[in-house]
């Protein structure tokens, strides 16, 4: 095997495995529309990790719950909000949206190494990023939330 041969079978490598580590990472994406349909099937729970201002300001993703990633307690009072959601069910289906994903992976994170099971981002979020153009911009159904 030649020298470039084989830096592009260690490259491949190489790509192959950090593929699968961002995987893991963040998670298995879902796209704004599959989430929508997915929780209208009642075959997954929404959760909007934003903040009330947030919520205030562009509404919230018909039927996601409102649980603030940054509210009281920080991190262990987000798992605990949403284990008490879940009924204590940490392996139902979770789909997690924020404004444009970042927030929504991190949760994924914490969630994730908390117990549950599967949990999913929808990497979009609200407002779009480069996985898409999000759920508002999709002209999915947003619900207002005034007195969030």
């Amino acid at each position: 095997m030649s020298v470039s041969r084989r830096s592009v079978a260690v490259f491949a490598a190489f790509a192959l495995v950090s593929l699968g580590a961002c995987s893991r990472d963040g998670g298995p994406p879902l796209s704004a529309p599959d989430a929508y349909a997915q929780a209208k099937a009642g075959t997954l729970t929404l959760i909007d990790v934003r903040t009330p201002d947030e919520w205030r300001k562009t509404g919230v993703a018909q039927g996601a719950l409102r649980i603030d990633m940054a509210g009281p307690q920080g991190e262990a009072g987000f798992v605990q909000r949403v284990d008490a959601a879940m009924g204590g069910n940490r392996n139902a289906p979770i789909g997690l949206i924020g404004l444009a994903g970042n927030r929504a992976a991190n949760a994924r994170k914490v969630l994730r190494e908390s117990g549950f099971s599967h949990v999913y981002t929808i990497k979009e979020g609200m407002l779009g990023s480069s996985a898409g153009p999000g759920w508002i911009a999709r002209k999915l159904p947003v619900e207002a939330c005034p007195n969030c």
